[in-house]
């Protein structure tokens, strides 16, 4: 496997711990993530199986780099988590810097990795036998 390919498996991992926190220790997402609002159960069920979605996003990258819409998926769910965090951050107020710091070097490297990463994994060519 590659570097990206472990990467994201930590990523996927992290955010699986996230999962947990949202479905069963809220208070726990709540001090981790969105520490200046008040959330309901149904709010940490609800990013939790948003996070679990982008969780097997990683995952499955990880394992299939050379999959261009999969890569892609992937990606983007790297762009709209931070584009969510950073709106929390600065339009509602409803995370610390502390927070939005953490998920942006997260989100952040793994957006600039693999944009220099985009065309580098190509699905081997067999040689056909004529």
């Amino acid at each position: 496997m590659k570097a990206l390919g472990w990467w994201l498996m930590v990523v996927g991992s992290l955010r699986l711990l996230s999962v947990w926190f949202g479905f069963f220790n809220i208070w726990a997402l709540r001090l981790a993530v969105f520490s200046q609002t008040q959330m309901t159960d149904v709010h940490g069920r609800t990013f939790g199986v948003w996070t679990l979605l982008t969780c097997t996003l990683c995952f499955l990258c990880a394992f299939n780099l050379e999959n261009k819409p999969l890569y892609l998926a992937t990606f983007l769910s790297f762009i709209y988590a931070l584009g969510h965090f950073l709106t929390e951050y600065f339009v509602y107020h409803t995370m610390a810097v502390s927070n939005l710091s953490t998920v942006g070097f997260f989100a952040g490297t793994s957006i600039i990795w693999m944009l220099l990463e985009w065309n580098s994994h190509q699905p081997k060519q067999i040689a056909k036998k004529e």
